[in-house]
């Protein structure tokens, strides 16, 4: 497939392009500074553009089959963020421009602000309050994308804390929710190697099973 990848120099973004070029995909990078991906490929093209212009993004729209966005801002402990919407917003527009129809983006757990109810201690207590201006963020680019995005076949992955190691041979577990839960409604674990969720997000280019909805994932 013609993929267009935002969020190509991150962490997460760089695992899924090098699984993206293995897997045969031709690939456009759109990043901020091209000097931050050093991969060369001869299916793969990288370009510097503005994140949050639909215009500037439309051209390199076109003519893809998908777009796929690990886009990832800082969280501010006392301010609000709005980068994951207004980036959203110009990736839709861009996509609406360029008449492109598939995008796959990447959040985290505990978007909803009462999910993290059962979280461990730590987390509920100490790190969900420290990233909550991410999370807000997050979760108001979900809800855009549910209530005015349904002429597009989005998908929101949601993955637990991030660990920077490749991909795994472990199965993933996936539920329609904001974490995946063991039998008595726990979070079966608390992270997951970057290198699965680029797995998975390119898993779901030939599947039309979490079409329109958020997947919280995770490996067993």
């Amino acid at each position: 497939m013609k993929l267009s990848v935002l969020g190509a120099t991150g962490q997460s973004g760089q695992f899924l392009v090098s699984q993206a070029l293995q897997q045969g995909h031709e690939v456009i990078a759109l990043v901020r500074d091209v000097t931050k991906l050093t991969v060369q490929h001869k299916n793969l093209k990288v370009v510097e553009a503005n994140i949050f212009s639909a215009e500037q993004l439309s051209g390199h729209f076109q003519g893809q089959d998908a777009v796929i966005s690990c886009l990832g801002f800082p969280y501010k402990i006392f301010s609000a963020i709005s980068g994951y919407t207004d980036s959203m917003e110009a990736i839709v527009g861009a996509m609406r421009l360029a008449k492109v129809n598939r995008v796959i983006t990447m959040t985290s757990w505990y978007t909803s602000p009462e999910s993290g109810q059962n979280a461990p201690l730590m987390v509920r207590f100490l790190l969900l309050p420290l990233i909550r201006s991410v999370l807000t963020n997050m979760n108001q680019m979900e809800n855009y994308l549910e209530k005015e995005c349904s002429d597009l076949s989005w998908t929101v992955v949601r993955p637990p804390g991030l660990q920077n190691v490749p991909a795994t041979d472990k199965e993933i577990l996936t539920h329609e929710g904001y974490f995946v839960p063991d039998p008595n409604g726990y979070p079966v674990t608390n992270s997951v190697a970057r290198g699965d969720v680029a797995r998975f997000m390119l898993s779901l280019l030939n599947s039309n099973e979490w079409l329109k909805k958020g997947v919280a994932m995770c490996t067993n």
